[in-house]
């Protein structure tokens, strides 16, 4: 059993319990040292506490930038204990033993979020007597116990009541969540510091985020996950929402409802989109959102079964009826009627979530992780000014009514994972192949689609957009075949002069939009 602890540092930006786990340590005979406003909340509960200038003899210093970088501060958490020379050093030097170190950091992200900060203040709001404090005593947790997070305060009082210390397994974990908490802080401000200066693809590349919560299981059942959220993004999204009903939400279901978030801000109108397995299996825009609703569901009802409903308008009592006819994992929407909620609701299994439909983009990386690395690229947000004016290499250029269906094919061709083929009528997708190793598989399987959910012919006077160039005319061959009259791609194959032929001899009508959306 270890000596009780000697004394205990206490200096939080979060207050949330730090009185009565002062109160607490104090009552089990631990000496209090503080600094600034939680000296002086310690104080006014009338609990006795030493300002750590008065135990260093040093005042705080250039606005308060130096109070606890000091030798009597440091030298009083790093000292190992069992070491003869560090402890003949420690005496020499009058340095006591601080045994608890209760720290959390300066307010950086939260004065970094509001956007009436100044530079100047977030700059002051950079932590460096807290981490430096944080980081010595995690370094010296044999010795020292370390505390970031409030909850963790009735914890350590249990431990030392119960065994007058606490134990080597308790400090060792409060050790590697005291690094977790000043690698996020290291994080945040270097990611915010990238973004206000503009500094791209930086020489070294950190991730952080703040737990949501621990998942059920990932993908598979065998497999463990837990959600995080990234600090400081204002984009709205999945991370954002908020559930008014139904079970939490699983890996999928998160992985899911982004897609359906990430393709609802390509429409202006009206919109639904429906998600299965990341891929989009409905997708529509009309001019109500019960309209909308039915065109993507009628898209391919039997994929969409169990699948995320996203939109982006209110879903009222009419639309939710509708919904809580078939079986539906997940809906969100930016807002739900009173009675759309009573509907939906009375399905226990339905998860309702509200994700406020704005269109904010960041400019957060795309980040991938492989073995023992990172891929960053810039996300794909890639938007044409002017779709109307793109080049027609055929003979023959689109209609009016052909441009705009084949604007709205290539948004939801960009959300398709790669190879992706999708067929549009109007503002509706009406087949949809996608993740095949060859375009004309994905080619014949959306087509196969079509003709399942709208029989045959279903095809015929359809437009259709690939992700990426046609390598053969093979695919313009198979799409004249099932009544396609028009085509958008990027264009840029070598082989481009043989599609347009191909394209040519069937009438068919192409536009290149000179820009790919692979999504491997």
């Amino acid at each position: 059993m270890r000596n009780q602890p000697n004394y205990a540092l206490l200096s939080v930006s979060d207050k949330t319990g730090i009185v009565e786990f002062a109160r607490g340590l104090h009552e089990l005979g631990v000496k209090l040292l503080s600094t600034g406003g939680t000296a002086k909340a310690i104080k006014e509960a009338g609990i006795p506490v030493i300002e750590v200038s008065e135990f260093t003899g040093s005042p705080e210093i250039f606005d308060g930038r130096v109070k606890t970088l000091h030798p009597k501060v440091h030298g009083g958490i790093l000292n190992i204990r069992d070491n003869e020379a560090h402890q003949k050093t420690a005496k020499n030097m009058n340095i006591e033993n601080i045994d608890i170190v209760a720290v959390n950091l300066y307010p950086f992200e939260k004065v970094a979020g509001n956007p009436s900060s100044t530079l100047e203040d977030i700059i002051e709001n950079i932590d460096i007597g807290g981490p430096a404090m944080v980081r010595s005593a995690a370094k010296n947790h044999a010795y020292v116990t370390i505390v970031v997070h409030p909850h963790d305060y009735d914890k350590i009082l249990q431990e030392i009541k119960e065994q007058g210390s606490t134990c080597i397994e308790t400090r060792r974990v409060l050790a590697a969540k005291a690094y977790s908490h000043t690698a996020l802080y290291d994080t945040v401000i270097s990611n915010y510091l990238g973004r206000k200066f503009q500094l791209r693809f930086r020489e070294e590349f950190t991730v952080g985020g703040r737990l949501i919560q621990t998942m059920r299981y990932g993908e598979n059942p065998h497999q463990d996950s837990a959600f995080y959220k990234e600090p400081l993004m204002r984009e709205t999204g999945v991370c954002y929402a908020q559930q008014k009903h139904g079970k939490e939400l699983s890996f999928n279901n998160i992985v899911d409802l982004n897609s359906a978030e990430e393709l609802l801000k390509e429409f202006k109108r009206p919109a639904c989109v429906i998600i299965k397995h990341n891929n989009p299996c409905g997708v529509a825009e009309a001019d109500t959102l019960s309209e909308a609703y039915d065109k993507a569901l009628a898209c391919d009802p039997v994929s969409a079964f169990g699948g995320i409903f996203g939109l982006n308008r209110e879903v009222d009592e009419d639309v939710a009826k509708k919904i809580a006819e078939i079986f539906v994992e997940v809906v969100a929407a930016p807002s739900f009627s009173e009675k759309a909620v009573e509907i939906l609701s009375k399905k226990p299994s339905i998860r309702i979530m509200v994700m406020e439909q704005i269109e904010n983009r960041s400019v957060e990386y795309d980040v991938k992780k492989v073995t023992g690395g990172y891929l960053l690229q810039d996300r794909d947000l890639h938007t044409f000014d002017d779709f109307q004016s793109l080049p027609c290499p055929t003979k023959r250029k689109p209609t009016d009514e052909e441009m705009l269906s084949l604007e709205f094919a290539w948004k939801v061709a960009k959300h398709i994972k790669s190879n992706a083929i999708v067929y549009v009528k109007g503002s509706a997708a009406i087949g949809v192949g996608a993740g095949q190793m060859s375009r004309i598989d994905s080619t014949k399987i959306a087509h196969m689609k079509a003709e399942q959910a709208f029989g045959k012919d279903a095809v015929k006077g359809a437009v259709m957009s690939s992700d990426a160039f046609f390598p053969f005319r093979d695919n313009i061959d198979a799409a004249a075949a099932y009544g396609v009259t028009a085509i958008v791609s990027p264009g840029g194959s070598v082989r481009d002069e043989e599609v347009i032929q191909a394209a040519n001899e069937h009438n068919i009508a192409m536009i290149f939009t000179g820009i790919r959306h692979f999504r491997h």
